[in-house]
C-alpha cells in the first residue's frame, strides 16, 4: 500500500507529537499529585452579582467619607489620594470637575494642589499647554482617601523611603 505524499510524516514531525504528548501526560500527572483529594465544588461571584452585561447593577450603596488631611504616599511613584468627597463630581471628555480647584489658575484661589507638571506631558515627552488626554480622567489612578479596614489580610510595607 502506497501512502500519500501529504500523510508521510517526517523522522522530526513524528518526535515532536511524541514530546508534546509526553509533556500533556507529565503535566496532568502533577496536577493530580499536586491536588491528591477529589475536586471541591467552588462558587465564584462576580462584581456584577448576575446581572446581565447588556444590564446596569444598580448603584451600590456606599459611604463617602468626609474631609481627611493629605495622606502619606506609600511608595515613591504612587498617585496621591484624594483627601476629600468627590461623590457627584463631573469627569467627562467635556468637563472635568477636579479642574475647577487643581487646575494651576485657580490653585491660589481654591488653596488646592497644584497638578503635577507630568500631567502636561505626552507619551513621547513633548510639554503641552493644557493637560494630556492620558492624564485628564483622574480617578483612574487618584482614588478617595479612606479609613476603612482591608477587605483581605495583608503584609504589606511601606516603602523603606517613605516610611
Amino acid at each position: 500500500m502506497r501512502v500519500p505524499a501529504k500523510l508521510k510524516l517526517a523522522a522530526k514531525d513524528i518526535a515532536k507529537v511524541v514530546l508534546a504528548l509526553s509533556m500533556f501526560a507529565i503535566g496532568v500527572d502533577q496536577a493530580r499529585a499536586a491536588d491528591p483529594k477529589p475536586a471541591e465544588t467552588v462558587k465564584l461571584q462576580s462584581l456584577r452579582q448576575g446581572t446581565p452585561l447588556n444590564q446596569d447593577n444598580p448603584p451600590a450603596n456606599h459611604r463617602q467619607e468626609r474631609d481627611h488631611p493629605v495622606g502619606d504616599r506609600d511608595f515613591v511613584q504612587m498617585p496621591p489620594l484624594v483627601p476629600h468627597t468627590i461623590s457627584g463630581y463631573q469627569i467627562t471628555k467635556n468637563f472635568n470637575k477636579c479642574m475647577d480647584c487643581h487646575a494651576w489658575q485657580k490653585t491660589k484661589e481654591s488653596g488646592a494642589t497644584k497638578i503635577s507638571v507630568t500631567h502636561f506631558k505626552t507619551r513621547e515627552g513633548v510639554e503641552l499647554d493644557s493637560v494630556s488626554p492620558r492624564r485628564y480622567f483622574c480617578t483612574q489612578c487618584h482614588v478617595p482617601q479612606s479609613d476603612a479596614k482591608p477587605l483581605v489580610a495583608n503584609t504589606y510595607e511601606r516603602a523603606k523611603g517613605m516610611k
